[in-house]
């Protein structure tokens, strides 16, 4: 596919036009960014890893009913989505004690929670996405209460799935964030998941050393970062064609 015109440019992915109206086409680096991009690096290979992870969770996702962005994927960086209107939320799902949940609440990390826990933040970088309530988020219009009751009906079916999925390769799903976005479907409006699922917004630790195969090995240096995603693709059955041998992948042409 010719190269198009960029739109957007975020820290893990770029946006171009897509091929026809209402289509983008979604470009996945490798750079890395923690701690509201205070710490960044290049983690070799992500972009084709989360790219092959986010496309198979999606489509499996789509199988059971809850309705994506995701059109196909179109190389080893790259898919084609549909086009969408992004509500301004970081949605996070925690299942187990871990990140900012344990330091605010000063839960041990790795307790399992009585029950899922869904929290809201609001996505504006300058002000480091900082954590919302629903009336947050209708008194400000950032999303309608119909929205909130779609996006939790949705998040909790996701939830549901991809916890007995990753169970099933030997992986604990411990929390993800999601991002849902507007579309007009037959004129009608309807929410539907957007961005990625992948290691980059999942923490991801084997079920039975929890050991993490997630962003987290580059956020506390545990090393092996390239591994545990490659881990992650191992186990779903989709490491890219030519194997680990040639991650890098194309390079990005401006």
């Amino acid at each position: 596919m010719a190269r198009r015109r960029q739109l957007y440019e975020g820290k893990a992915k770029i946006l171009f036009e897509g091929p026809e109206p209402g289509t983008l086409v979604q470009y996945f680096k490798d750079d890395a960014y923690v701690f509201d991009t205070q710490k960044k690096g290049i983690i070799t290979g992500k972009g084709v890893l989360n790219n092959r992870i986010s496309e198979h969770l999606m489509n499996r996702l789509m199988e059971i009913g809850v309705p994506t962005h995701l059109i196909r994927r179109l190389n080893m960086r790259e898919q084609l989505i549909r086009e969408v209107e992004i509500i301004p939320l970081e949605v996070v799902v925690r299942n187990v004690a871990a990140g900012s949940l344990s330091t605010r609440l000063g839960i041990a990390e790795g307790t399992r929670l009585p029950r899922s826990i869904i929290e809201y933040y609001y996505k504006n970088p300058g002000l480091q996405n900082p954590l919302v309530s629903e009336e947050h988020i209708t008194a400000f219009g950032w999303a309608t209460t119909q929205d909130i009751d779609d996006i939790v009906a949705l998040t909790l079916r996701i939830n549901d799935f991809l916890s007995g999925l990753f169970l099933g390769v030997g992986i604990t799903l411990v929390d993800f964030k999601v991002e849902f976005g507007r579309l007009y479907e037959n004129e009608d409006l309807r929410v539907v998941l957007a961005d990625e699922i992948s290691p980059d917004n999942c923490r991801l630790w084997d079920s039975k050393t929890g050991e993490k195969m997630d962003k987290d090995r580059f956020r506390r240096d545990l090393g092996k970062v390239e591994e545990g995603y490659q881990e992650v693709a191992r186990r779903l059955g989709i490491l890219p064609e030519a194997g680990i041998r040639d991650l890098r992948g194309p390079e990005l042409m401006q």
